[in-house]
């Protein structure tokens, strides 16, 4: 146990140098991509959907502002305290035990915050959780450690798994433990209802730069949905510390055009439907994205 934890923290660890070191293995187009962090951000993802952009929005211009405020004036408060009434400036200290202004100010003030907050959360919670009409379904697995999806008979009636691409696998273009052998693909600006379950463990779902995050649990099925409005690779990974391998089980999506989705869908549908080879599933891919 001792030592699948260590693996565990070591696999994470490597997991943010790998995508530092991705520049190595991307040409220089891929650095205004979506869908992946760049070597060396900070802040949030670039969005490629509405819950996206408003998850990005609320955490740049409503939480950043107001807990940069909040921390200022808690390290003013204590700098003024540390001069004001130190032993030296004040050797006499006040036998004040009760200001009426200032309990209401700390009961009012923090409640008048925690509303403000509360608005824009309401209503991203009601975007996340109200589902339009989708324009296609697909099942998602969590395994360990690896993730399947399943198309249903609308789409092709398919499934195939999803595992992390060896480092000596990785090809131009490939970002070092992000990358999959079989990537999901989508069409670009359709409505994608996501029911997402595990077969063993508990495991996290999670595609940043969709603004989706959600539980894969045992023995009960989990929605939700995204809708793409630019086409790329987009990656995510599994936020749960599910085992030995949790850093190694990546997610990616490809969003593709609908002409390219459906010629995706047609080689699918005769490859996917048998008990293919991971060698078949590259294939398929490979189809879709030239490589």
């Amino acid at each position: 146990m001792i030592l699948d934890m260590i693996r565990t923290i070591s696999g994470r660890a490597k997991l943010g140098a790998g995508i530092l070191s991705t520049a190595a293995l991307a040409p220089p187009a891929l650095a205004n991509e979506f869908g992946h962090a760049e070597p060396n951000q900070m802040g949030m993802m670039k969005a490629s959907t509405a819950i996206g952009e408003y998850i990005n929005w609320m955490h740049d211009w409503l939480l950043m502002p107001i807990i940069t405020v909040i921390s200022l004036f808690v390290l003013a408060l204590l700098v003024y305290v540390c001069v004001k009434f130190n032993d030296k400036a004040n050797p006499t200290p006040s036998r004040t035990t009760h200001s009426t202004v200032l309990e209401l100010a700390w009961s009012i003030i923090p409640v008048l915050i925690l509303v403000v907050i509360a608005i824009p959360s309401f209503r991203l919670l009601n975007m996340q959780l109200t589902f339009p009409k989708e324009d296609m379904i697909i099942k998602v697995t969590g395994k360990q450690w690896y993730w399947s999806y399943d198309y249903p008979k609308d789409q092709g009636d398919f499934g195939f798994d999803s595992f992390i691409k060896p480092e000596k696998d990785l090809k131009p273009g490939d970002f070092r433990m992000l990358s999959v052998d079989n990537e999901a693909v989508v069409p670009v600006g359709k409505v994608v209802r996501l029911q997402i379950v595990a077969a063993d463990v508990i495991h996290s779902f999670v595609i940043q730069s969709f603004g989706v995050r959600i539980d894969a649990v045992p023995g009960r099925l989990n929605e939700t949905w995204f809708k793409a409005e630019k086409e790329g690779m987009y990656y995510g990974q599994c936020s749960k510390i599910c085992g030995k391998d949790h850093a190694f089980m990546p997610i990616a999506f490809r969003v593709v055009s609908d002409e390219k989705y459906k010629a995706w869908v047609e080689d699918a549908k005769k490859k996917f439907a048998r008990a293919a080879s991971p060698s078949d599933f590259a294939d398929v891919n490979a189809s879709v994205t030239g490589r």
